[in-house]
């Protein structure tokens, strides 16, 4: 009797030490979204001081066809030697129209893969697309969601044959559209590598509730959650940005987050939207510098 206790004690021993090596161990994600690449021409080394200052991981910056391709090529080749892996950020409520600016976009991408060296590359495409901002999802939402659907799944396809990791934005309600027997936020999930979920909140349990659906689906779908959080201001209410709460408050925030779902797989991280907005509040530059 004695050993077969002994055998329960040493598995649940063995058990609990690899629940908390895993948890120990798994790597995650700090990212921003970088909407202004301009300030890749202005002053990327203060740009790199910021990411690397606040731990960031991975970055989305959006694609401006006015920027050369060589100031792409520069900040992924920097961020890759740091271990930073770069999206190529891009989307607009009128994409669901035609397509267009998708295309666009990967044509872009090809353009910039023909001159880019290895690690030049970049990791994934990320798409911030909010189809609720159109005027087909007040006129025609189920038009307006199978638009978006076929927007995505083209995206996919492209990001697919070009070894390219997919991500997209989603908002936290999208688990309560419905979509056939499911719901959008169930979609999602399961039609792209991975989401990022702007759940705008300044509190952490808030957040956690908010998100809690998206985490299930996602461990169900064996996929990656990534949870948004704002620092900006906004007009939706008080309680939805970081941006009147100091950098302690937020990170004490965002740790109770990480914490709480850190035995959970498909939690990946955390992104600040966004980096100019990031570190303006740090008081790292002034906004006259930021203006293009």
């Amino acid at each position: 009797m004695k050993k077969i206790v002994g055998i329960i004690a040493f598995l649940f021993a063995l058990v609990v030490g690899g629940v908390y090596l895993f948890a120990q161990e798994r790597q995650l994600v700090r990212a921003t979204w970088l909407w202004n690449p301009w300030l890749l021409v202005k002053d990327e080394d203060r740009v790199f001081s910021f990411l690397q200052e606040k731990q960031v991981s991975a970055v989305y910056v959006q694609i401006d066809e006015e920027i050369p391709i060589d100031t792409y090529r520069q900040f992924v080749r920097r961020a890759t030697e740091k271990g930073i892996r770069v999206y190529a950020l891009d989307g607009a409520p009128n994409w669901i129209e035609s397509g267009e600016g998708m295309e666009r976009l990967f044509q872009w991408l090809t353009k910039y893969e023909s001159v880019a060296e290895k690690n030049e590359k970049f990791f994934g495409v990320h798409l911030d697309v909010e189809p609720y901002l159109h005027a087909w999802w007040r006129t025609n939402k189920e038009g307006a969601i199978a638009s978006y659907q076929t927007l995505l799944q083209r995206t996919h396809e492209l990001a697919k044959k070009r070894s390219l990791r997919f991500e997209v934005d989603i908002p936290f309600w999208f688990d309560e559209v419905s979509y056939g027997s499911t719901n959008l936020a169930e979609w999602m999930i399961a039609h792209t590598d991975g989401v990022t979920i702007m759940a705008y909140r300044d509190k952490a349990k808030e957040i956690i509730s908010i998100v809690k659906k998206e985490m299930q689906l996602a461990e169900k779908y064996g996929k990656q959650i990534v949870v948004g959080v704002e620092t900006g201001q906004v007009d939706e209410g008080d309680d939805v940005s970081f941006v009147e709460e100091d950098e302690a408050y937020m990170n004490e925030q965002l740790a109770i987050i990480q914490q709480h779902y850190a035995r959970t797989k498909s939690f990946s991280g955390i992104a600040v939207h966004h980096l100019e907005q990031w570190m303006n509040r740090n008081g790292k530059t002034s906004e006259g510098e930021m203006d293009e």
